[in-house]
């Protein structure tokens, strides 16, 4: 009965949604801006559609839904019954969106809950991994990405692969979500196809100095700004905040 009394979930059975979980979607869109018009998209874990029937609504590209249920058709969906772990369902994909690369990887998937909290937990963790491994695997530069996980002992370690990975990282709750849900939604935005990745270490020599005053060294032809050097000092390193096209850095050791 408590289904039947959800405003979300009439509403959904009005506008024509395959679920309630449609409007999270949207309410993440509309507050970030996700998903634009001329997007490509690839939805993991997509059955029933709901989330597929709004990344429709809103973009005019590609959209492509990703489960290990077989997804009833959408027009204009093309769907992939495969595993996302799986690199088959990987090469799957990028042969469906040919070169167009994809704009925004989005997950409301959920593993299959035992009931037991700590369990169901790693289990959430485990699939948003997959998912964030997959994102990074075909997104675009400046891509985006958004995935529901459980929270818990293991949710802040996730939100910082996540934010290694995007120049920016929310944690958010749309109002979609039922009051006395454990889920929470992180969204990805700029996916960082950097050389150079936040916390890592690197032995430079300072090669120039920026207009802000820090010096600079490039790594791959990427530049990185370094505080408190001049040019000619070798350093190590380490990476503080990476931006799509530049990154910053502290010294741990003049050397």
């Amino acid at each position: 009965m408590a289904k039947k009394k959800d405003s979300f979930y009439r509403l959904a059975k009005d506008e024509g949604y395959r679920s309630r979980a449609a409007y999270k979607l949207l309410q993440i869109n509309n507050r970030f801006n996700v998903i634009e018009k001329n997007d490509t998209i690839v939805d993991l874990g997509a059955a029933p559609g709901g989330w597929l029937q709004v990344a429709r609504k809103i973009s005019n590209n590609k959209v492509v839904g990703i489960d290990l249920q077989r997804i009833k058709s959408i027009e204009g969906v093309e769907t992939v019954k495969g595993d996302m772990t799986s690199d088959r369902t990987v090469r799957k994909i990028l042969k469906t969106i040919e070169d167009e690369g994809v704009d925004v990887v989005i997950s409301d998937a959920a593993p299959n809950l035992s009931g037991n909290w700590n369990l169901d937990h790693a289990r959430s963790i485990d699939l948003v991994e997959s998912a964030l491994e997959f994102a990074k695997q075909v997104l675009k530069p400046s891509g985006n990405f958004v995935v529901k996980v459980f929270q818990g002992d293991m949710f802040n370690d996730f939100l910082e692969k996540v934010k290694n990975n995007f120049a920016y990282v929310k944690a958010h709750e749309p109002k979609a979500s039922r009051s006395q849900s454990a889920e929470i939604y992180v969204i990805g935005m700029d996916f960082l196809n950097t050389p150079v990745k936040k916390n890592e270490e690197y032995d430079v020599e300072i090669t120039s100095i920026g207009s802000g005053g820090d010096g600079a060294v490039t790594i791959n032809g990427f530049v990185i700004f370094v505080k408190d050097v001049d040019i000619g000092d070798r350093v190590k390193i380490k990476i503080e905040d990476v931006k799509p096209s530049f990154a910053f850095a502290n010294v741990v050791e003049y050397l």
